[in-house]
Formats: C-alpha cells, sequence, structure tokens
C-alpha cells in the first residue's frame, strides 16, 4: 500500500496526525494530535486590564436550618468530580469534529438535565460585560468591552438596535424603567419609556459594578471609590451625587446588597460592608488571597468567591455580634469569576459558578452537590437571571447564550 509521506508538525510536545490533516484519519484514539492542543489553564486568572461586571444580589426561596452551615461545614472540592467528567467537544464547538455520535466527548453546550439553550446571540465582537431584562420590557440590552450595548426583541431573537457609547462597557444594570451602563470616568443612564438620557459624572476610571440599592444607585470604579447618587427634583439631572465612599485601595469589581448593607469586593482581595443609610463602612472581611471577583446574598448568607480558587460563604458570628465569618469554603481547580444563583423546575436553589476553564459549574445548594456544567469558547463573565426559569450567560468571545429550564421554577414557601 502507497502512502505519501506528509509533513508532521510538533505542536505542544506531540506531533500532529499526517492522516488527520488530509482528512482521513479512522483512529480515536489516535496518539497524534489532531489540531493544536490548547495549553493548560493557570489556576490564577491575571484580571489586570480585564473587565469583571459587578452582580446583583440574589435571593433564593429555600432557607437552610438556622443553626446549620451550607454545605454540611469545612471545605469542600470538585477535582475529583472534574477529572472524571467528560467535556465538550472543541472540534464539535467549531463544526468540524469528524467523529459524529462516536465521538467521546460532549456534542452538547451543557451536561444538566432539566435545561435546554433557547437562542445563540453573537453580534458583539469582544467580551460581555452586562445583561439586563427590565421589568415589563420586551428587550433584553447587553453590553460589551467591544463600546456598544444591544438590544435584543425577545420575541424574534434579532438585534433591535445597536447603541455606540465610544468607550468600553464596564457594567450594566437596569431598575424600573432606568437602564445604566458604567463607562470610564462616568455612567450612562437611559430611561427606557421617555427616551432621555444622561451622563452622570463622579467616577475615576472605568466603572465595573453597579448596583441600586435604598433609592441610591452604587457604582464602584477603578481607583476604589464608590460614588453614590440620589434622586433629585433638579432639571438638568434627575440624579445627583450625594457620597463617595472610599476605603478600597484598588478597584471594585462587584456589589451586593442584603439586609440594609452594602458589600463591595475589591482587587485588593477584600470585602468592605457598608450601611446604606448612613453610608459608612462597619467592617472589612479578609478571607480570600486575591481578586474578589463575585459577591451574592442568599438570606442571612453572604457568598463570595475569587481568584484564589475559592466561594466562601458568610454568616453574622454567633459570638461577636456585628461580624461576618466563613462558616464554609466550597475550593474550585480554577480561578472563579462569576456567581449567581437561581431556583429549578422543582423549587431547588442552584448556585452557578463560573471559572476561567470556560465552564459555569452548578450547585445543589445548601449542600453544594455538582449538578452538572454550561460550556463557552471563553470565559463566562456575565450572569442574569430572568423570569420564568430564563438565565443568560455571555462570554469573552461576545457570545449571549439564552437558557430556560424545562418547566417554570415553583413557587416555594419560606
Amino acid at each position: 500500500m502507497d502512502i505519501k509521506a506528509t509533513r508532521r508538525t510538533e505542536r505542544f510536545g506531540g506531533e500532529t496526525c499526517a492522516y488527520w490533516l488530509a482528512g482521513r484519519c479512522n483512529r480515536n484514539p489516535c496518539r497524534f494530535l489532531h489540531g493544536e492542543t490548547p495549553l493548560p489553564y493557570p489556576k490564577y486568572h491575571n484580571v489586570a486590564g480585564t473587565h469583571l461586571c459587578g452582580r446583583q444580589s440574589h435571593s433564593f426561596s429555600k432557607k437552610p436550618p438556622r443553626n446549620s452551615k451550607v454545605g454540611g461545614g469545612g471545605t469542600s472540592t470538585t477535582k475529583d468530580n472534574q477529572k472524571s467528567s467528560k467535556s465538550i467537544c472543541r472540534y464539535w464547538m467549531n463544526s468540524n469534529c469528524a467523529h459524529g455520535d462516536q465521538c467521546w466527548n460532549l456534542h452538547s453546550w451543557f451536561d444538566v438535565d432539566g435545561l435546554s439553550t433557547l437562542a445563540k446571540l453573537q453580534e458583539h465582537k469582544k467580551a460581555i460585560t452586562g445583561i439586563t431584562l427590565p421589568v415589563g420590557s420586551d428587550k433584553l440590552y447587553s453590553g460589551s468591552s467591544d463600546g456598544t450595548v444591544r438590544m435584543w426583541d425577545c420575541n424574534t431573537g434579532k438585534c433591535a438596535n445597536v447603541i455606540k457609547l465610544g468607550a468600553e462597557v464596564g457594567c450594566l444594570i437596569s431598575e424600573g424603567p432606568w437602564v445604566f451602563v458604567g463607562l470610564p470616568n462616568a455612567v450612562k443612564a437611559w430611561n427606557i419609556q421617555t427616551a432621555a438620557e444622561f451622563v452622570l459624572n463622579g467616577p475615576r476610571g472605568q466603572v465595573y459594578a453597579m448596583i441600586v440599592a435604598n433609592n441610591t444607585l452604587f457604582a464602584g470604579a477603578q481607583d476604589g471609590i464608590i460614588s453614590a447618587w440620589r434622586g433629585s427634583s433638579g432639571t438638568d439631572c434627575p440624579f445627583e451625587l450625594v457620597a463617595s465612599l472610599s476605603g478600597h485601595t484598588r478597584s471594585v469589581v462587584c456589589l451586593a446588597v442584603g439586609d440594609k448593607m452594602l458589600f463591595s469586593g475589591s482587587m485588593d482581595h477584600s470585602i468592605k460592608v457598608w450601611n446604606v443609610d448612613t453610608l459608612q463602612c462597619t467592617m472589612t472581611l479578609n478571607g480570600h488571597t486575591d481578586v474578589v471577583t463575585s459577591l451574592i446574598c442568599w438570606d442571612q448568607f453572604l457568598l463570595s468567591c475569587s481568584l484564589d480558587c475559592t466561594v466562601k460563604v458568610w454568616v453574622a458570628s454567633a459570638t461577636e455580634q456585628g461580624t461576618l465569618d466563613v462558616t464554609y469554603t466550597h475550593n474550585e481547580e480554577y480561578g472563579v469569576l462569576a456567581l449567581c444563583g437561581m431556583t429549578d423546575a422543582d423549587a431547588k436553589p442552584i448556585l452557578f459558578c463560573s471559572c476561567n476553564d470556560n465552564a459555569v459549574h452548578l450547585y445543589d445548594l445548601p449542600s453544594f452537590s455538582k449538578r452538572g456544567r454550561l460550556f463557552a469558547k471563553k470565559d463566562v463573565r456575565s450572569l442574569e437571571i430572568g423570569p420564568g426559569g430564563l438565565f443568560f450567560t455571555g462570554d469573552g468571545t461576545g457570545l449571549l447564550m439564552v437558557w430556560k429550564w424545562l418547566a417554570e421554577p415553583k413557587v416555594a414557601s419560606s
């Protein structure tokens, strides 16, 4: 049998299969490489120059017993589960897997029971940094570091409008009729009912995180300052800058609100707690050893995550009034970028944990039992919950995915 020699290219310590290059390798597995093998993911993700979206707080409908610890106490790890789980086929992701149903890897964007994908919206050119669905609106808004905000028609899935801002969008939220966009040195506010537009000055550097609480808009910026605006009767602008909360020594990248407290996470590795009435810092939490990337509130618990590969659960101290202690630490193999929570079709609380392994890991709460994974071509930095079992993910390529639990979440009694 005459076989023509084909050049074999060295790729990361291995050789590329000559038959695969010719499109006719029928071995699975093959001892040679079928394309370039990616470099291993680092355990830590350098976020210098990267935009991380601050998350709003989420409330779960089921509460664990007051005298119990989330996750059963102590620490947990998912390394063994991850090693034994299948991964998404990267050839299938690029529509060129030659093995079809015989492929050893997953040909699906998720490995979670009870989920479906409704739409893949990809018109952004860079990472999605914010997603919001204003209450009562039929438009989904997405912001990106490509300098645009896109409005998507919820009925057709088509892009209805593109707003070019000329600067990177660091975060995006909505409250009532208002949509707020975090930009360098400013927040832009749109009223979707009247089409009025305003620019809120005050922040210095990129605005990475925003949240509304106690009729106040809070925005965390690159200089470590949190700017606060309240409603104003002025004719020039309906928002008035009332305070600048200082204390962090590096960028504020996430915010959450719970029990009349504002929580801020920073690149300085700390979490600060602020009284939303007095706007004073009441305590500083120092449990993480790297950037605090996301915060959510769940009943009496605060959940935080970091590039130090941990998710920490904080609860009010039983011994010292007014302090928060870590009651549980969950370990991941990779740095954690974002947290989000919702209930599934059976009203069970689920934690979404996006890591820099290009996957969102799902866990049942309060046990932290692994539920499954969602996959992406690049890190998912934006997670948002919608009505009726809908939720949205935005990744580093600009892909916006619309997901839905197969049945609407039930309302659970507290």
